[in-house]
């Protein structure tokens, strides 16, 4: 039995001899119970002797790109919201629209791509997520119609919706354990994002937009809202808006092409294991450690002792996941009460059911607080800059400086997510609180500087919470459940991501004598941010700190 301890700790002797199944209970302290677990324990070994190598930087980087352009959609939205009501003529009470679309779009992303990702596997998702949402993206910027543009900004949205789920899923089960910091710095692509939406809208909005502008005492109205013969905002007066659209969806397209023709990425073993396909889960970590450079040492005669071990060890007979050869010859109905336990698992204890309840809580908050930041926040901002004589082209060319430092925050958060004594919870809970705090002074305050200082704040802050959110969230459900626990925390708030525009809009539009309230819509964001604060104080420490399989 030490020999076996040996042989597990030791990456250079793990060809040694074939590790027993308690030898792996040793390794975590007695907590790994199924077969699947011990197999994953040697994955990880495998992967850990490769270190971070080519396959594992490229990979990382595409999965940015999932990352990118999911804020840059989202931001293009809050841009071009403005200058299309100018052309298309819809109310204030309307403005939300555009953001629950997308928003729609998100929620049902989240939950098909984040369930399909267990199912399916990650290989197919990784690529036609992008592939929708670059096809209805180029299609975007066409339509003249309000309601048209609503549908095809809900399909980019189901398209985009996956991402995130999927991205951190994927780079968790390919990232050594000594790198896991990675996972959280992947949100320094949404920044990135962020500021290259800013950048490509500074170049077409101000440019090609209809004038005078919406910050402006009298602006032009679009052509339905006013009488024959008189000047309104024509369609080739204001194209800027559609130039950006379109801009968007080729730099989507171009994310597809990386994905799906330069790079060959190969499915998770993690996911080939836990379906039962041992073989072409050692295949896949002999083609990653090719790409390195290196040989693989695990072998299908190691998962396969493993196997036959821990059948002699147990008392139960049935069929489970990462079975092995033995799983795939289940029938159906087996294989559906397969499927059925891996749900069971987000609520298979006390604390995994706490776990699950308040991370969906966490993202409920967040996503609605930071929804409606990025549908109203730019709007505000025009207003406000409007209302000191600021032109249109400074307001966005500050969207620039407000954005460009959220790849600090992504930084800072990386660096404390396991730094000693803070860690993740505490960033998480004081990267809320600061965030609902710049959201409730930017709504009393305006002057040029308070309006680029705190909206660069509540970025800042925003950009520090979800680097650690996302980049933790993974590690703390295990893989047979982790795409769809990922999924469904990321569909609850997108769902309700589609609520909040909605009820912004009414505060919005509920000035009185046809005056905006931009302040209500403040307090509104900033105390459900706040709430992200006690969501994440009652997180259970231990799953919060812990590496997962």
């Amino acid at each position: 039995m030490e020999r076996d301890k040996e042989a597990l700790k030791g990456r250079d002797d793990i060809n040694a001899s074939p590790p027993h199944p308690r030898s792996l209970d040793a390794e975590l302290d007695g907590e790994i119970t199924t077969l699947y677990e011990r197999k994953c324990i040697l994955i990880n070994r495998e992967i850990d002797s490769m270190g971070m190598g080519k396959y594992q930087w490229y990979l990382w980087g595409l999965c940015g790109f999932g990352y990118m352009i999911d804020l840059m959609w989202a931001q293009a939205f809050g841009l071009v919201l403005s200058p299309m009501q100018q052309e298309l003529g819809f109310a204030d009470n309307q403005t939300g629209n555009l953001s629950t679309a997308f928003s729609a779009g998100l929620t049902a992303g989240a939950f098909v791509w984040g369930v399909l990702v267990d199912i399916i596997g990650r290989q197919w998702a990784f690529n036609l997520t992008v592939l929708i949402a670059s096809v209805f993206g180029l299609c975007l910027g066409i339509p003249d119609s309000y309601d048209a543009i609503l549908v095809l900004t809900a399909f980019v949205g189901f398209g985009v919706g996956g991402n995130i789920p999927i991205d951190t899923t994927i780079t968790l089960e390919f990232t050594p354990q000594n790198r896991r910091w990675l996972l959280p710095l992947l949100s320094i692509f949404q920044p990135i994002g962020v500021v290259i939406c800013s950048v490509i809208a500074y170049g077409f909005i101000p440019n090609h937009s209809c004038s005078p502008n919406f910050s402006e005492s009298s602006p032009l109205k679009a052509c339905n809202r006013v009488g024959a013969g008189e000047q309104c905002c024509l369609k080739g007066d204001n194209m800027g808006w559609r130039y950006l659209l379109f801009t968007l969806g080729a730099i989507t397209l171009f994310v597809f092409f990386m994905r799906f023709v330069v790079f060959r990425f190969q499915e998770s073993p993690k996911f080939l294991v836990y379906r039962g396909k041992d073989e072409k889960a050692v295949a896949v970590l002999q083609h990653v450690a090719k790409m390195n450079g290196r040989t693989s040492r695990l072998t299908l005669e190691h998962l396969q002792t493993l196997e036959n071990d821990f059948d002699s060890s147990s008392e139960s007979l049935g069929p489970m996941l990462g079975g092995g050869a033995k799983q795939l010859q289940t029938t159906w109905g087996q294989k559906i009460k397969l499927e059925l336990d891996r749900f069971k698992i987000l609520f298979s204890n006390a604390t995994m059911a706490r776990l699950t309840i308040l991370v969906w809580l966490t993202y409920i908050c967040d996503y609605m607080g930071f929804t409606i930041a990025g549908t109203y926040l730019p709007r505000i901002i025009a207003l406000k800059n409007g209302a000191l004589n600021l032109s249109l082209r400074y307001t966005y060319r500050s969207y620039i400086y407000i954005y460009l430092p959220g790849t600090v925050g992504v930084l800072l958060g990386s660096l404390l997510y396991n730094t000693p004594r803070i860690g993740r919870k505490l960033t998480l809970m004081g990267s809320a609180a600061l965030m609902a705090v710049s959201l409730f002074l930017f709504a009393t305050i305006n002057n040029q500087a308070g309006n680029i200082g705190l909206n660069l704040m509540e970025y800042f802050f925003q950009s520090m919470f979800n680097a650690v959110l996302y980049g933790w969230t993974p590690e703390a459900f295990p893989a047979p459940i982790r795409g769809t626990a990922c999924g469904l925390a990321s569909f609850w708030g997108r769902l309700f991501g589609i609520v909040s525009p909605l009820i912004a809009q009414h505060l919005y539009a509920a000035g009185g004598d046809g005056e905006s309230n931009p302040n209500a819509v403040l307090y509104l964001a900033g105390g459900i941010t706040l709430a992200c604060v006690l969501t994440t104080a009652g997180l259970p420490s231990k799953l919060v700190g812990r590496q997962s399989l």
